[in-house]
């Protein structure tokens, strides 16, 4: 994340534009380091990234600076708190609403266990309302022949027309291989951290992920920099930084500035900010072809 936030030539030191702390692996961590931010003079604080650690923080620097946590957990927003990281909510609308589009009307959700799969079947379900689609319960199961069998069973006899699998786990390959052929697979931008083109599993699956376009000069920028690959957090820490300095330049690094109308343009696409914290997002849908990945659709933030 300090890579990231550094790219460019971008400074960060306790005298300059921007400053960095250390916020550690606890709440306790995070809030020594806020308190030190605090005491430097910031008008704007970027991070932490765990959400455990954001109501250290928001404590820490009450109501008048703005925390923008690179944690992908939506419960912690409100309060001066805004949620940049890129969210299962996000993935799930810009992946099924062009599934919708292009006529899949019925979506089997398969989920890991643990917090990231009920909210990413929560986010499907809550989608699917909005396009109309009928999205079936959803399954926690890692067994790629009882998640087919119980699937079909819950189809009323066939697969439904798309299966979303927003998990990128050791299981993802076995579960996209026993669908595939058979329905229209879907992922999630999680997919973005296993080399999508390269898993002939994920062959002709629909994935989200931040705009390519828009990613890509900054990928290259980050490994002739670093000698090594950025992932999409490194761009969440790139976007974060940028935020707040193009809001300090116009003097606009409060509450007001992050939630203004015209949002912002970031190397992960698109985004802008409710009042609640809450981000909207444009994030693009991608197809695995052979060794390749292009650009299908778009959602706009």
């Amino acid at each position: 994340m300090r890579n990231a936030a550094t790219l460019g030539g971008n400074t960060l030191s306790d005298t300059g534009e921007m400053a960095f702390f250390d916020s550690g692996d606890t709440p306790e961590t995070a809030a020594t380091a806020a308190r030190l931010a605090v005491a430097a003079g910031a008008r704007m604080i970027v991070g932490p990234l765990f959400g455990a650690q954001v109501a250290a923080v928001s404590q820490v620097v009450g109501s008048n600076v703005p925390v923008l946590t690179l944690s992908n957990d939506v419960s912690v927003a409100g309060g001066g708190v805004f949620v940049l990281g890129v969210t299962p909510e996000q993935s799930a609308r810009a992946v099924l609403t062009f599934a919708a589009r292009r006529g899949l009307n019925t979506v089997g959700v398969v989920v890991p266990p643990g917090a990231f799969g009920s909210r990413s079947a929560e986010a499907a379900a809550l989608v699917g309302k909005g396009t109309g689609q009928t999205v079936l319960p959803p399954l926690i199961e890692t067994d790629p022949a009882i998640a087919v069998a119980k699937l079909t069973k819950a189809n009323g006899g066939t697969l439904p027309k798309a299966v979303y699998l927003p998990g990128a786990g050791a299981e993802l390959e076995a579960l996209a291989s026993a669908f595939r052929g058979k329905t229209q697979v879907l992922g999630s931008s999680q997919w973005s951290s296993r080399d999508p083109g390269n898993l002939p599993a994920l062959r002709d699956a629909w994935y989200a992920a931040p705009d390519p376009l828009a990613f890509e000069p900054f990928a290259v920028a980050y490994q002739e920099a670093h000698g090594s690959s950025a992932g999409i957090l490194a761009g969440v820490a790139f976007d974060g930084v940028e935020t707040a300095r193009l809001l300090g330049r116009i003097r606009e690094q409060s509450a007001s500035g992050l939630t203004r109308d015209k949002g912002f343009s970031g190397v992960l696409g698109p985004f802008k900010f409710s009042g609640l914290g809450l981000c909207s997002r444009g994030l693009a849908v991608l197809n695995v072809g052979a060794g390749a990945i292009t650009m299908i659709g778009s959602a706009s933030a």
